[in-house]
């Protein structure tokens, strides 16, 4: 009997449609069984190594690159006993709902307008003591120091825009471009009382050109500049670069835009740098439609970041299959469907019958 590896089951999350269980895996294989299955994924440790190291030989880089940092939940609302589920804010659900928080790293080659998932962690305070900010830090610093990826900008939701994370881009002599929730504190002079982004007023000038401006409890002196940005209500799902004025920015996080880029005078552009944050809700929404990543409905945590690591590692082959033939990750799985239908038109299983 050939042993069994995540890669059978990362095959098996390839291939499969509908169903992403530890039972239809089995109930599909003619050597597997369901407590075999459930022996790798409960007995084995898959971790963001494997992805990393999967990803590194895909990886087109460039010096003008961009790191993207956010987090999603793996909706697990119907669950009573999977260990790694709690209940927390979903942006996508608008509620706080049961699920497994995960936060994510996904590097932009805007020469190319191709992306890929570098890096993630899984949200587990009560095990590991560590904050959706502590993951984020960790996995900057692996970018940074161990993979030294080029890159020359980083984009991240108003979650992660703290003193702690800017000033680490800072240091790293990095460019930053981040939203600000509609009631940060910030001043435009040392004299002036600190008041809400989104009570500013705003000349002509500077809805076009940006202001500075100094954000509460940030070092004496220090200054970033503030573009206000227009609110839309529509989202495309795939927003032409041309559309990027209104579609993308503010939609989750308010009015305003900051970025360590002093010399950016142009809202326009901003808007424009921003808006390449949708990548990394695009890398969500395909990861959960089309590898399973939020399926598993196995209890124990070590089978579930199992489950989450092979899905990963899932992605990054269909997204690799689909830049080689020049489409999307959902063609190529519809593909499989296709395949099917015509082999079965040729040669049914089935026959139909006269009436």
């Amino acid at each position: 009997m050939n042993k069994l590896s995540h890669l059978d089951y990362c095959q098996f999350l390839l291939v499969s449609q509908i169903n992403y269980t530890q039972t239809y895996f089995a109930d599909h294989s003619e050597q597997l069984s369901h407590d075999r299955i459930n022996r790798l994924m409960r007995g084995n440790k898959f971790t963001s190594r494997e992805l990393r190291q999967m990803v590194r030989k895909e990886l087109v880089l460039s010096e003008d690159g961009y790191i993207l940092f956010d987090d999603t939940v793996l909706d697990k609302n119907h669950s009573f006993a999977i260990e790694l589920v709690r209940r927390q804010w979903s942006g996508n659900a608008k509620k706080v709902i049961k699920g497994i928080g995960l936060v994510t790293c996904v590097y932009v080659n805007p020469d190319i307008d191709k992306f890929w998932i570098i890096d993630y962690r899984i949200f587990d305070p009560a095990r590991d003591g560590h904050s959706k900010l502590d993951h984020l830090l960790d996995m900057w610093q692996s970018n940074l120091y161990v993979e030294q990826l080029p890159f020359r900008t980083v984009l991240m939701d108003s979650w992660y825009a703290t003193m702690k994370v800017m000033k680490a881009v800072e240091k790293a002599g990095k460019i930053y471009y981040c939203p600000l929730k509609s009631n940060r504190q910030v001043t435009e002079s040392p004299a002036d009382d600190y008041c809400r982004v989104d009570a500013l007023s705003w000349s002509a000038a500077e809805l076009e050109a940006g202001k500075m401006v100094h954000l509460k409890k940030f070092p004496k002196g220090h200054q970033v500049k503030l573009f206000r940005i227009a609110v839309s209500t529509h989202r495309t799902e795939h927003p032409d670069p041309a559309q990027y004025r209104t579609n993308w920015v503010g939609i989750h996080s308010g009015l305003g835009v900051v970025t360590n880029d002093h010399s950016q005078d142009s809202s326009d552009a901003t808007r424009i740098e921003s808006a390449i944050r949708w990548k990394i809700e695009q890398f969500h929404r395909e990861a959960k439609q089309v590898t399973g990543l939020e399926a598993s409905q196995c209890r124990s945590q070590r089978a579930q970041r199992n489950h989450i690591a092979c899905a990963m590692l899932v992605w990054v082959r269909l997204n690799q299959l689909a830049q080689d033939a020049h489409t999307n990750v959902y063609q190529i799985k519809q593909d499989l469907l296709s395949n099917y239908m015509r082999a079965q038109l040729r040669q049914p299983s089935i026959s139909m019958l006269p009436a």
